[in-house]
């Protein structure tokens, strides 16, 4: 849990920092130094536009940063709020929410997530609305089955016989004890939103050049992969590091929780 906590804490670091840390303008041409080998004054080489690398990865953390961040906490919302309330009203809700939840998992995920942003067109807006879209029904699912097994446990029914309405007894005593999991499970789902922003970048359909983002460097990079391997190793490195961050940190979170429980 430390360790990918200090590898997340790192790039968020980075990221803040990046305007004094990144040696060059991370968009600045120079044809003058096109396609140089890492080392010298460039660290991580140049791309076939003069532009360095180092410093796109680094300027590139803010943006990889932001959509897991983003990307995570609608899902998240959404997807908490429909499966507490699904889970303690029931009957008719219930059986809706989790209609929509089979329609949902019905289409593989990124077909349905490149389905919304092809509709809705290219960009950060667009990934975020299908990222939300699609989702939500992890986290749905997780805190309904949290909700179901405590709304028949005595300090629930203790709430109710003191006369708290159903909004208290929702928001206040149910779903605060039934947030554990899903908060465990938001930690792994960055590694999920985070090669889905690359992949839907490095496909033309997220962020857009020449703005510096690890999944637009590599698919700048797949033309020069045999001349020119450090225009798509550095971000793609970048991509594998953050992501293990953010999956030890969650594996640390849930072995924490499963020792006190």
């Amino acid at each position: 849990m430390v360790f990918g906590a200090a590898i997340i804490l790192l790039w968020l670091l980075l990221a803040v920092f990046a305007p004094w840390i990144a040696p060059y303008d991370p968009v600045a041409l120079d044809p003058t130094a096109s396609l140089l080998a890492p080392g010298g004054n460039y660290l991580f080489g140049t791309d076939n536009f003069g532009r360095d690398i180092f410093s796109r990865v680094i300027w590139g953390a803010r943006v990889d940063l932001q959509m897991c961040l983003v990307g995570v906490i609608f899902p998240f919302m959404l997807g908490t709020t429909l499966g507490a309330f699904s889970g303690y009203v029931g009957g008719a809700v219930d059986a809706l929410v989790m209609r929509c939840i089979d329609i949902v998992l019905a289409f593989p995920f990124l077909v349905l997530m490149l389905g919304i942003i092809a509709i809705l067109g290219p960009g950060l807006i667009s990934f975020y609305i299908a990222m939300a879209l699609v989702g939500w029904v992890s986290y749905a699912r997780l805190v309904r089955s949290q909700v179901l097994t405590l709304k028949h446990q005595d300090f629930i029914l203790a709430a109710r016989s003191l006369g708290y309405s159903h909004l208290r007894i929702l928001f206040v005593h149910l779903l605060p004890n039934a947030l554990a999991s899903a908060l465990v499970f938001s930690m792994s789902d960055c590694v999920l939103v985070l090669l889905s922003g690359a992949a839907v970048s490095y496909l033309g359909l997220g962020v857009q050049p020449p703005t510096a983002e690890w999944g637009v460097m590599v698919a700048e990079g797949q033309s020069f992969i045999t001349t020119a391997w450090w225009i798509t190793t550095f971000p793609g490195l970048a991509i594998v590091v953050l992501a293990m961050g953010f999956s030890l940190l969650a594996d640390g979170i849930g072995e924490k929780l499963g020792e006190r429980t």
